[in-house]
């Protein structure tokens, strides 16, 4: 099996350098840099936040890494410490030793991160690729996962037509002058385009080969096994799959679930939604805040037992 990495030498070094000037124009407030070794490479990590409680680890979807998650960091870290991880694999800093062949192997890299965090309880939150990254290491490493928010996350439906139309009519968008993109934007429901610099580092990553594998489907019996507790925030017009069947299959199997289906939110929903997700993510780590938004959207609330797997 093929590793990811990048085509040249030379690709390697115009990427790194955009990430680190979009690192330095983006990234708010402290953070500190953590480089952990794994079975499967070295590992970056950003840390912000308070000395103590149980973090929030942040997983980026595909292509993607810990900068995506800008706008949530100062947030989240008034309240719990935040890891924003670059996963092996995806265009980052981190930098793969290893092919990672499935879920298993997912699993394995992110309980080794995890343990070289020192983190025995951690509340996961993935996007997209990184939903089922964070799914698939408590289905296969469970007892540090506290809880888990999954934004969209991959893995309840196969990539069809309609995605890879999404993804194409995306790049097309992000590539127009910029006065057309917020339109675009709305016209491809891909709100992700009109973050330009994102966009810019996304482009430097063109040099990038990536070697992950695609996410399957999950199954019953994989659900059935989930025991803590587990947002599932689902974009209404996601591209990957059908939110609403998503959420009818998983309140029949998940009893430790609640779901939401939010109204004009897509496959984008982090870029869609982020005071929404902020809050959502907060309430699944059990920090107090207001009055819950409900605004309409299809939910179901907590039910069974909860606690740590």
């Amino acid at each position: 099996m093929r590793i990811s990495q990048f085509r040249n030498e030379q690709a390697g070094e115009r990427f790194r350098a955009v990430y680190e000037r979009t690192l330095t124009d983006l990234w708010p407030g402290p953070r500190t840099a953590l480089d952990l070794p794994t079975a499967y490479g070295t590992t970056r990590v950003y840390r912000a936040g308070p000395p103590g409680g149980e973090p929030i680890v942040l997983l980026p979807g595909s292509g993607g890494n810990a900068l995506m998650w800008h706008r949530y960091v100062e947030a989240l870290a008034r309240h719990r410490p935040v890891f924003a991880v670059d996963p092996v694999g995806e265009p980052g800093a981190s930098v793969q030793s290893a092919p990672i062949g499935g879920g298993e192997d997912g699993a394995a890299w992110l309980e080794e991160v995890l343990a070289g965090l020192e983190v025995s309880a951690a509340h996961v939150v993935g996007c997209s690729y990184g939903g089922w990254l964070a799914l698939s290491h408590h289905l296969h490493r469970p007892g540090r996962t506290a809880s888990l928010t999954l934004l969209d996350p991959a893995g309840f439906a196969g990539f069809g037509p309609r995605f890879y139309a999404w993804l194409i009519a995306g790049g097309l968008a992000a590539a127009a002058p910029r006065p057309l993109r917020p339109r675009l934007a709305r016209l491809v429901g891909n709100s992700a385009v009109l973050e330009s610099e994102l966009m810019g580092l996304m482009r430097a990553s063109m040099g990038f080969r990536r070697a992950l594998p695609v996410p399957p489907v999950f199954s019953d019996e994989e659900l059935g096994r989930i025991r803590v507790p587990v947002l599932f925030l689902l974009g209404a017009r996601s591209a990957m799959h059908d939110a609403r069947e998503v959420a009818v299959r998983i309140g029949g199997l998940v009893p430790s679930a609640r779901v939401e289906v939010v109204p004009g939110a897509g496959h984008a929903l982090p870029t869609d939604c982020p005071e929404l997700a902020i809050e959502r993510i907060l309430e699944t780590a059990g920090v107090e805040q207001g009055p819950r938004r409900r605004e309409g959207r299809v939910s179901r609330g907590w039910s069974g037992g909860g606690g740590r797997g």
